[in-house]
């Protein structure tokens, strides 16, 4: 999977938000916001394809976390940018 050409992550006032260019990716009836492990993991993939397994590895590497929460929480990340059209 891939993050789509056109999403951008900035910092705005201290949050994490993508902001889209292009008329097809706007979307004014939400803001994506990011927390700092969800940052984390965009900075590491964004123009790569990835998997799972490199969403996990991101968190174990970043974090004092175990392999079992990692990838719940990938999973989860994963959906929730599918759900918002981000890959």
């Amino acid at each position: 999977m891939k993050i789509k050409p056109g999403f951008e992550l900035r910092s705005i006032c201290g949050e994490n938000i993508v902001i889209a260019h292009g008329i097809e990716n706007i979307d004014f009836s939400r803001v994506i916001t990011l927390n700092a492990s969800a940052a984390d993991v965009w900075n590491a993939v964004i123009g790569k394809d990835f998997e799972l397994t490199d969403v996990v590895s991101t968190l174990l590497a970043e974090y004092e976390v175990d392999e079992q929460t990692a990838t719940a929480d990938a999973k989860q990340l994963i959906d929730d940018w599918k759900k918002a059209g981000l890959i």
